[in-house]
């Protein structure tokens, strides 16, 4: 029995001393500026920077390959701690951070649905049915797929199905701008409080038969503003005209939103801190677990 143990003594030994030698030899040595950066990025792992994660948006950083300032949701406060381990200067960063803001009013009361849909409640999946159950082929559709892909729980479902946004959570991470089939948010500055609650751009006749607080392109936000700010005009994409405000011009002084017939153009009245709220989130749901699907078919995991 003795010699045995001593075998087996004297084998630990020998493959203590191999794996001692193969760690060293074979180590992966890493960049102490990978885990500095790492630490301050907000630990959201939003993907917002078409990265992996925050860490590997701080291994892209170091190896070069991706910009000092490419954490959305850290803006510039982020940026300039990147730009200090770093050793380097950072210029031209967007000062003002960008909070999303809906496009449209057409919730249940003021928008029908074309038809019954009983699909998977996601708005990509009703959006292939048809283009959506709306009557209005540019409303929102009201599933909450933005809701469900914010990292941050800024965006929650209200009463009429339309998503609410917490503008103190909000960090303009784009996931929801992305991911909506409607295009019905876009990423405004908060300084702005005065925005155009409609998209449809066929004729005012037409759009106000489908929605109650259509845009009727009636022009008397754009007679009456003092700036010069807002003009009935086509969009970038597609046809026909929808009132557009051009932000870098906006004054909020609310005078568009005092003469619009149809109420399409909303003032925010609610206080927006500078900074967001961020919490460390944890990892991204995957394969089953991340289908909206999931809760119908029970495979959650």
């Amino acid at each position: 029995m003795i010699p045995a143990v001593v075998s087996l003594a004297v084998l630990g030994a020998i493959f203590g001393v191999v794996l001692a030698v193969a760690s060293q030899k074979l180590k992966v040595e890493v960049n102490e500026k990978i885990g500095a950066i790492i630490e301050i990025l907000p630990g959201a792992n939003c993907g917002a920077c078409g990265y992996p994660g925050c860490s590997g948006l701080a291994e892209a950083i170091v190896n070069g390959e991706a910009k000092i300032d490419a954490c959305v949701p850290g803006k510039s406060a982020v940026a300039q701690k990147v730009a200090e381990i770093m050793g380097v200067t950072v210029d031209n960063i967007e000062s003002e951070r960008k909070v999303a803001q809906l496009k449209c009013n057409g919730g249940l009361e003021n928008c029908s649905d074309r038809f019954v849909y009983e699909g998977i409640k996601d708005c990509k999946a009703a959006a292939n049915i048809l283009n959506g159950q709306k009557s209005c082929d540019f409303a929102c559709l009201g599933f909450g797929t933005c809701a469900s892909v914010c990292p941050f729980d800024a965006i929650t479902m209200g009463e009429n199905n339309l998503p609410i946004v917490d503008y103190n959570k909000c960090t303009g991470c784009n996931k929801c701008v992305v991911e909506c089939p409607k295009h019905v948010l876009e990423l405004v500055g908060i300084s702005h409080t005065v925005h155009v609650r409609c998209r449809n751009t066929e004729k005012g006749k037409d759009a106000k038969s489908k929605c109650k607080v259509a845009c009727i392109k009636c022009r008397l936000c754009e007679k009456n503003c003092p700036s010069e700010a807002i003009k009935v005009v086509p969009p970038k994409v597609g046809a026909g005209s929808i009132a557009i405000i051009n932000y870098d011009k906006c004054t909020n002084c609310g005078i568009c939103v005092e003469k619009c017939p149809t109420k399409s153009i909303h003032f925010i009245k609610d206080t927006i801190c500078s900074e967001p709220t961020i919490t460390k989130q944890s990892p991204e749901k995957k394969g089953c677990a991340a289908c909206p699907a999931a809760a119908a078919c029970g495979r959650e995991v």
